[in-house]
């Protein structure tokens, strides 16, 4: 009667994992206080040369990407300081979440915290992806048609849904529980009921937001390979795509690489129904929280300007092309000649349209 009725009382986000828990060798507060503290000083770097970059540039495609890197990198920073702080303070002070927490409150939060940082890289990342393929392949439209402002309402959008998502627990699908060793709190993967609904949700909406931004990704590329022997008064402006494309690249392998395997195994574990293992859940996880950290370091070192201090000798430009072997160069001249010549009549005719000048006579 005793044990019926704790069990009716037992809040629902203690039912299947409750306090206190035999501690892990491998959980330790020096463990998490680096990474967040890691984590924490490379956002910080990156925001405020992000903020000077910004400040300097003349180019909208670049400023379009840069505040989607803002967007990137203040989710980041704010996901390591909320999460990691209240997992470095259950590591030093070992609170008992049963007395502090009775109601959960803390346990959905953090929950929440956990998907909508989660989902928010992926999707700003896909985000990110959609802008170029419009910036790199219909360079006049996206150029006259898209404001900053709907730049940063896309960004607002992002976070939007992934908050959205993040609330649906609350309503009945899925549910936040406590998870072992006791240090945080994240959505139940189950085959059961709505928590096979919600697991499949974060898991395969993470897995095609990647999808999505290769594609993208691979499109954006072969559309610069194609002009990539292009000279004149837009050198300037395709070196800073290519810039760009790569530091999207990277992101992209950064999150793929992060986000995969945690990805891949809540699909495997409630597709197959078997039990959850708490070892690969951990470990998975850490490898996601990897992506917060790295995903800062791609624009704070991979920029044409801190890659000419590494390397002064050589020649980081688009130029560079023209120093090839001739049989290459005349075997990529040949290939880009067609897409090269497309591309200057569209910038050529948008020169007209913005000069309002009628098209010269044959």
């Amino acid at each position: 009667m005793n044990a019926s009725s704790f069990a009716n009382n037992t809040p629902l986000c203690y039912s299947i994992n409750s306090p206190p828990f035999k501690p892990i060798p491998n959980a330790s507060a020096y463990f998490s206080s680096i990474f967040s503290a890691l984590g924490l000083t490379s956002n910080f770097i990156a925001f405020v040369v992000l903020l000077k970059s910004f400040q300097r540039t003349h180019s909208r495609s670049r400023s379009f990407f840069m505040i989607f890197l803002g967007g990137l990198v203040v989710t980041d920073f704010m996901g390591l300081l909320v999460t990691g702080s209240i997992v470095v303070s259950y590591h030093v002070t070992h609170f008992n979440w049963r007395n502090l927490d009775p109601n959960c409150h803390l346990c959905n939060f953090m929950g929440m915290s956990m998907v909508f940082y989660g989902l928010c890289p992926l999707m700003l990342g896909t985000a990110m992806a959609i802008e170029r393929f419009i910036g790199i392949n219909h360079p006049f439209a996206h150029s006259s048609s898209m404001p900053k402002s709907r730049t940063v309402f896309m960004v607002l959008m992002v976070w939007l849904i992934a908050g959205c998502i993040a609330l649906l627990p609350l309503t009945g699908i899925g549910s936040y529980h406590m998870q072992i060793p006791g240090s945080w709190c994240f959505f139940n993967i189950s085959s059961k009921g709505n928590d096979f609904a919600f697991s499949l949700i974060f898991s395969l909406l993470g897995l095609m937001s990647i999808t999505v931004s290769f594609l993208l990704n691979t499109v954006s590329i072969v559309t610069l390979i194609k002009v990539c022997c292009g000279q004149g008064k837009n050198q300037r402006r395709r070196d800073h795509e290519i810039e760009m494309m790569v530091q999207l690249i990277l992101i992209m392998v950064i999150a793929s690489n992060c986000w995969c395997p945690l990805l891949v195994f809540i699909a495997q574990t409630v597709l197959s129904g078997g039990p959850l293992q708490i070892k690969y859940l951990l470990l998975w996880l850490r490898f996601a929280t990897f992506n917060q950290i790295l995903d800062p370091w791609v624009y704070i070192l991979f920029r044409r300007s801190m890659l000419k201090r590494v390397a002064p000798r050589l020649d980081w430009s688009r130029s560079s092309i023209m120093s090839l072997p001739p049989s290459f160069g005349n075997t990529v001249r040949r290939f880009t000649r067609s897409s090269l010549l497309s591309t200057m009549s569209q910038e050529t005719a948008g020169d007209r349209r913005k000069s309002n000048l009628p098209p010269p006579s044959p």
